[in-house]
């Protein structure tokens, strides 16, 4: 496909035909119109970009392609979601970056459920130490929680939401296959963090708990939202990382025996692209972000998505629009020149802000050491706006793509309705993020019946842990083999 096919029509919402009173010359508006146009992405390229994602899928849920898959499509031994009657009081570990979140879950019958929680720092030397370290850690703030709760000796059960890819045989084992995030503790990969902290509970010997569950927190995402939402089928994560988990047919799941029910899948979609299926439509400002990552070559779909990286591209633009001299005079400050300074909090701001004006870009682009006219603020709103609305309907892509394989399971149906949990930062505070991807996704799924529907999904790392663990005791107790201990 030529480069001139993957072009669309820029976001309706831009400005870059400028207000009259502020003049460029036609060349400057074509400059960085042409700097930005790898990053529109044509309905056609989209609708390509989804196939490809329908087929990764398949091939990571294959017995024989599992292995070459990037999309791994890891089971999560969650096979049945909250149906209300949950009961009990439960622990939830919340570990997926730089802060570590212990919760309290009180759950009776449906009722909305009663937490209290306490967030311990994750500190840099504990985060890239051992793994030793890192468990001690993790079960020195499980005791001072309990201890403040009185609750020390009390035998709990545990859902411990682990953030980061991991290969599962049962609902509480999880071998680590890779760290993300910064984190690079040794002698981790490869290992049962479940086995880990365990051992460091017991290396304590003074506290009484009973891990019952681990999860990915986009499968606590599903958890939390079914809990309200009966026909949530599907979760996604868009903050500093982005992951996709659904509800699939056991027959489908080749890597696992049996056929009966349903196996919550984790995507760990943030891999797609990884074997060059993305190449078409990176740029250089990709790979130069790859490069510069703690994960060259690696989690590729996800660096054109979410938090982490967002606020970068728009700095790299910027840079190299001030460096062509059509923005700030040619002058660049030390902070712009600087990796990650531009945060991506900076862009959602700028876009929620523009409606009423620049002085919140203004203010924004001064405390990074640069003086913004009217014309320069034009110019960054509308880098802003590319890149969040190229990661919209990337996201939307992947998105249409497991709604697609759903509707494959209800060929009974004709149409099918569920709704897609949804929690993480850039969703939740991205003022267009949401209605652009929602929008996106209507039109790759047009005339296939299917209607998608997309919800917030609160705590699901803390609530969604404490759900699933519920659900394992309930199933537990189904099958005869007695009560789970803290019920």
């Amino acid at each position: 496909m030529s480069k001139k096919s993957n072009k669309m029509a820029e976001p309706k919402a831009t400005k870059m035909d400028f207000n009259s009173a502020f003049q460029r010359t036609p060349s400057v508006i074509f400059h960085v119109k042409q700097s930005m146009e790898d990053f529109y992405l044509s309905d056609d390229t989209l609708e390509q970009i989804t196939k490809q994602m329908e087929e990764e899928m398949v091939k990571g849920l294959g017995k024989d392609t599992n292995e070459s898959a990037k999309v791994k499509m890891l089971p999560s031994f969650v096979q049945a979601l909250a149906d209300g009657s949950e009961n009990g009081t439960f622990l939830a570990l919340d570990l997926g970056g730089t802060n570590f979140r212990v919760l309290l879950v009180k759950l009776e019958h449906g009722e909305k459920p009663e937490m209290d929680s306490q967030i311990y720092k994750m500190p840099e030397e504990v985060i890239t130490g051992s793994g030793e370290k890192l468990f001690d850690h993790i079960a020195q703030c499980m005791a001072e929680f309990l201890t403040r709760l009185n609750m020390k000796h009390v035998k709990l059960p545990v859902g411990f939401t682990f953030s980061f890819p991991c290969q599962q045989d049962r609902i509480d084992t999880a071998r680590l296959i890779s760290w993300t995030k910064g984190f690079s503790a040794e002698g981790v990969e490869g290992m049962d963090v479940v086995s880990l902290l365990r051992e460091a509970i017991d290396r304590r010997g003074d506290i009484k708990v009973a891990i019952i569950a681990v999860v990915n927190d986009t499968v606590g995402t599903l958890m939390s939202c079914a809990y309200d939402i009966r026909d949530c089928m599907a979760g996604l994560i868009v903050g500093t990382g982005s992951n996709c988990c659904y509800m699939e047919k056991m027959k489908n799941v080749e890597l696992l025996p049996g056929d009966e029910g349903d196996m919550c899948i984790n995507m760990e979609w943030g891999a797609f692209g990884d074997d060059g299926a993305l190449d078409i439509i990176r740029n250089g400002y990709d790979r130069e972000v790859d490069c510069a990552s703690l994960n060259k070559g690696k989690q590729l779909y996800e660096k054109m998505i979410s938090g982490m990286y967002m606020g970068e591209l728009v700095r790299l633009v910027l840079c190299k629009l001030t460096e062509d001299k059509v923005l700030f005079d040619g002058v660049a400050s030390e902070s712009l020149k600087t990796h990650g300074k531009f945060e991506t909090a900076f862009v959602s701001q700028i876009e929620r802000n523009v409606p009423n004006g620049y002085t919140a870009l203004q203010n924004i682009l001064h405390n990074l050491g640069l003086g913004a006219l009217h014309s320069d603020c034009e110019i960054v709103e509308y880098v802003c706006e590319a890149v969040s609305t190229r990661a919209a309907y990337l996201c939307a892509a992947g998105i249409a793509a497991i709604a697609r394989k759903i509707r494959a399971n209800y060929p009974e149906k004709e149409e099918l309705e569920f709704t897609v949990g949804v929690d993480g930062t850039v969703y939740r505070k991205h003022p267009t993020f949401a209605k652009n991807m929602a929008h996106k996704v209507g039109q790759l799924t047009e005339g296939r019946g299917i209607n998608v529907k997309f919800a917030l999904s609160y705590d699901g790392s803390g609530k969604g842990a404490a759900l699933i663990t519920a659900v394992a005791a309930r199933l537990h107790m189904e099958k005869g083999k007695g009560e789970i201990v803290g019920r």
